[in-house]
């Protein structure tokens, strides 16, 4: 016999937690501040699109195959399911896959493909640093920690790259621009989802572009603030350790620490202990619907941070009346990696609101 993990609630766990976790209580600007501030930020002169796809018909599934471009530079590979004998617009879920991954892996294409099956369209795209974005390959992350180094080196503010989340949260947006384009998507009916790295990207893209209806980030709740004063930032930081090694050298540290660690992601990824820090960001989703997913031991995700997140949701969705559109679930014991359970649920989710 299998025995399914237990579920607990987020707000069963709020009481569980010693209250201390709750305590972090950073004024930030206004949802609607923060949500303009980090588009501005992140702004760039768009090129044309020019999108090219190739597609594949096989005897479950319309596979397409292409790209299109984000900036001059900037081409973004895409893969894209249509599920058979379904015609008019349909309502399209992207779907973004975590650190060292790419679109063409089994976990994304398994989600695109279930998809489908729901008479939706699904999207997945190569992340900055990731699959066909690299010549020949990624070759185990180093190109996406070799980015972040140099963008922590850059001493160009007219040129600053910030590969870690936020590049890829501009060609997000951009990829929405294209799909309003196509006349087989319903424009209001627009879904994101993502793991661990692709959650983040999904929060980030969806507190500003509200075209995005519903969100579901997975593994991907937390408060950057909290892990750095808690001394809970060595999983985070773990997913470009090289980049963080190399920062804490230059600072004259012998090894990683809250402060090495804090002066990268203030240079790559500004603002994240602050303005643009999960509990700060989630507000702007509000009241679009939004299903969180966390594990209690997940390492680069702590729970108690996820939590300050979620509780900052929670107030925005009351504030907005919209409290039945929000939702966490927590599996017990399980670390930072996606579960079927949590799979499962994502489909429900958009199945439910989208």
């Amino acid at each position: 016999m299998r025995i399914l993990p237990l579920k607990i609630s987020a707000c069963c766990i709020l009481f569980l937690l010693n209250v201390k976790v709750l305590a972090q209580n950073t004024q930030y600007p206004p949802a609607n501040k923060v949500a303009a501030d980090f588009k501005a930020m992140l702004d760039r002169p768009k090129a044309p699109l020019n999108a090219t796809f190739q597609t594949t018909k096989t005897d479950s599934v319309i596979i397409e195959r292409g790209s299109f471009y984000s900036e001059a530079t900037e081409k973004v590979p895409t893969l894209i399911y249509k599920p058979l004998n379904k015609t008019g617009r349909l309502p399209v879920v992207i779907f973004l896959h975590g650190t060292g991954g790419k679109k063409d892996d089994k976990e994304i294409t398994t989600m695109l493909y279930k998809l489908t099956k729901l008479g939706f369209m699904g999207v997945a795209i190569d992340a900055r640093y990731h699959g066909e974005r690299i010549a020949g390959g990624a070759h185990g992350g180093n190109e996406y920690t070799d980015a972040a180094y140099r963008a922590y080196k850059n001493t160009d503010p007219n040129h600053q790259e910030h590969p870690f989340l936020y590049d890829t949260s501009f060609d997000l947006w951009r990829l929405i621009d294209y799909l309003v384009t196509r006349p087989d998507i319903d424009a209001s009916r627009i879904g994101m989802s993502g793991i661990s790295m692709g959650g983040m990207e999904t929060w980030m893209a969806a507190a500003v572009d509200k075209r995005i209806k519903v969100v579901v980030p997975n593994i991907a709740a937390q408060s950057f603030e909290w892990s750095l004063q808690n001394n809970q930032w060595q999983g985070r930081a773990g997913t470009i350790k090289s980049a963080h090694q190399r920062v804490a050298k230059d600072m004259g540290d012998a090894e990683m620490n809250a402060k090495n660690v804090k002066a990268l992601w203030d240079k790559i990824i500004p603002g994240i202990t602050g303005e643009f820090d999960c509990p700060s960001m989630l507000r702007a989703i509000a009241p679009r619907p939004m299903l969180i997913l966390s594990n209690e031991k997940d390492q680069n995700c702590p729970l108690p941070g996820a939590l300050i997140a979620y509780h900052s949701a929670q107030q925005a969705y009351q504030s907005a009346g919209a409290s039945d559109k929000l939702k966490m679930d927590v599996e017990v014991g399980q670390p930072h990696r996606s579960t079927s359970a949590h799979a499962q649920m994502t489909l429900d989710w958009f199945a439910k609101w989208l």
